[in-house]
C-alpha cells in the first residue's frame, strides 16, 4: 500500500473519532431519544455511532501499520 493511501486511512480513522461522538452528543440532546427511557430513535443511532467508531479504528489501524511498514 502507498504511504498516501496509509495516510487517507489514518486519517478516515481520525476522522471517525472527531465526528461521530459529537453526533452522539447532538442525538443525546434530542428530544426525540429519551420519552421517558431510551427510544428506538436512540438505541438505533447509538448502535449506528458504536459501528462507525469500530471501523473508523479497525481502518485508522491497518493504515496505521503500512504507514510504518512504508
Amino acid at each position: 500500500m502507498s504511504r498516501r493511501a496509509a495516510l487517507f486511512l489514518v486519517g478516515f480513522g481520525v476522522w471517525s473519532w472527531v465526528i461521530w461522538p459529537m453526533f452522539l452528543r447532538n442525538i443525546w440532546v434530542d428530544p426525540r431519544s429519551f420519552a421517558p427511557g431510551p427510544t428506538g430513535f436512540f438505541l438505533v443511532h447509538a448502535l449506528l455511532t458504536a459501528a462507525s467508531l469500530l471501523f473508523g479504528t479497525m481502518i485508522g489501524v491497518i493504515g496505521w501499520r503500512a504507514w510504518r511498514r512504508s
